[in-house]
């Protein structure tokens, strides 16, 4: 099973350059014709087009397991591509003055608009060598506890916030447990739903339960098309539930994961869509097409008095979950 839907632009050029070559050496008029409709196929490809015919017909869109894919994408754009594209002068922060500094979550204060902001979220690695350094983007308390401390600071001086979710979940080794993993997590669930300031949430790409959860209390919470945000992974929850792995696929449909299903149960205020092809296609596109919409959540919360602010954000996640069974 592939771990890209689409092929990515490179490959479609190579492919071309390759169907080129083999046009000059066709010596048959109706080979080369039929190569020259190859390489037109990947031309409209690459535009996103397709030709009109039975043959053609509208794509479906990508499914729940396509979905996990095109968030894990190596190439999709991490948090601090958005910073690169998005934001003005950042000045990151580190460390919890308490134990030390978690470099799978950044933080910093910075311009949006050329509006003093914060602008913090959880940062994976490419390489095996920043994979490491970044801890698979997965934070210890450590890094909690450093976003609650900026996030606070932030609050002091009335600067808005905003946090970009992309994280398998909550580094699960001992030493983490041992240093109060899930403490530093529900300690900043209830002071970022108290902070007088407004908080946008972007889930950017992988939305790992409570090691999402942990910076993701806001007063709007954006999910891109092609992101995910669940209570667990696929892959962990068909080890549970069949006692296979090997079912991810089906236990991705299951979990409800995707941006249109988390807007359906309200879980999610809206839902940003992505270049063609996702996020890792153009990470400028996907910046350009969240930066509007940033633009407006917060001007939307600003205009709120703090306590009409922090009441809508308490109801807003006290309304999550709620089910009644009709009789």
């Amino acid at each position: 099973m592939s771990d890209d839907p689409q092929p990515p632009r490179q490959e479609l050029d190579a492919l071309q350059k390759r169907i080129r070559e083999l046009e000059q050496l066709a010596s048959e008029p109706e080979a080369q014709e039929k190569l020259h409709k190859m390489y037109s196929l990947l031309e409209d490809m690459k535009e996103g087009e397709f030709p009109d015919g039975p043959a053609a017909a509208e794509p479906a869109p990508p499914g729940a397991w396509q979905r996990v894919l095109l968030a894990r994408h190596p190439q999709r754009p991490y948090f601090l591509d958005y910073v690169q594209h998005l934001f003005e002068s950042f000045s990151e922060v580190h460390g919890d003055r308490g134990f030390g500094d978690d470099t799978a979550i950044v933080c910093g204060m910075a311009r949006f608009r050329g509006q003093p902001v914060l602008a913090l979220g959880q940062q994976k690695g490419r390489s095996t060598k920043d994979k490491l350094h970044r801890n698979f983007g997965m934070p210890k308390p450590e890094g909690y506890r450093k976003a609650i401390r900026v996030m606070q600071y932030a609050a002091k001086f009335a600067r808005p916030i905003f946090t970009f979710l992309d994280t398998p979940g909550a580094y699960p080794g001992i030493d983490a447990e041992a240093r109060g993993q899930a403490e530093a997590i529900a300690y900043n669930l209830r002071e970022m739903a108290r902070l007088p300031v407004p908080i946008i949430v972007t889930v950017i790409g992988e939305g790992g339960s409570g090691g999402a959860l942990g910076i993701g209390v806001g007063d709007s919470v954006l999910i891109l098309e092609n992101a995910i945000y669940s209570v667990i992974s696929p892959e962990s929850c068909a080890a549970i539930v069949w006692r296979d792995s090997g079912k991810a696929e089906l236990a991705a449909e299951a979990l409800k994961l995707t941006a249109e299903d988390l807007l359906k149960m309200g879980l999610v205020d809206e839902i940003v869509p992505e270049p063609p092809g996702g996020a890792q296609a153009d990470h400028r596109a996907a910046a350009a097409l969240l930066a509007p919409v940033l633009e407006r959540c917060l001007s939307e919360a600003a205009k709120l008095p703090v306590n009409d602010l922090l009441d809508r954000r308490y109801q807003k996640f006290r309304k999550m979950a709620q089910f009644w069974i009709g009789e």
